[in-house]
């Protein structure tokens, strides 16, 4: 499900005060990393990545790939830095709960 521009927007924002909690070191998209990245996206939904600055691929490029590998959204990519997005129906919501990003 490909997300609305203005979710996007929405997402964007709350990206904003996140810190990466995933890094792709000079390895790559190593199977360990795209397991941690999955489990990162299964609790949290929302993950900014931090891209190797000797990477020879374009970020843009990296974040598309890291994406399709765990089924997520690229939300936006500044920099060395993507944020995905990968909703998860298993996480329990109650009205007035702060999303899973921000617990």
């Amino acid at each position: 499900m490909a997300l609305t521009s203005k979710q996007r927007a929405e997402l964007r924002a709350e990206a904003h005060r996140l810190t990466a909690s995933v890094h792709v070191g000079h390895h790559g998209a190593t199977p360990a990393l795209v397991q941690s990245l999955d489990d990162a996206l299964r609790t949290h939904e929302l993950v900014k990545v931090q891209l190797n600055r000797t990477a020879d691929e374009k970020p843009k490029t990296v974040a598309n790939a890291l994406a399709a590998q765990v089924g997520a959204d690229v939300v936006q990519v500044i920099g060395r830095t993507a944020t995905l997005y990968r909703h998860n129906p298993e996480i329990k919501r109650k009205e007035g709960d702060l999303p899973p990003w921000q617990r």
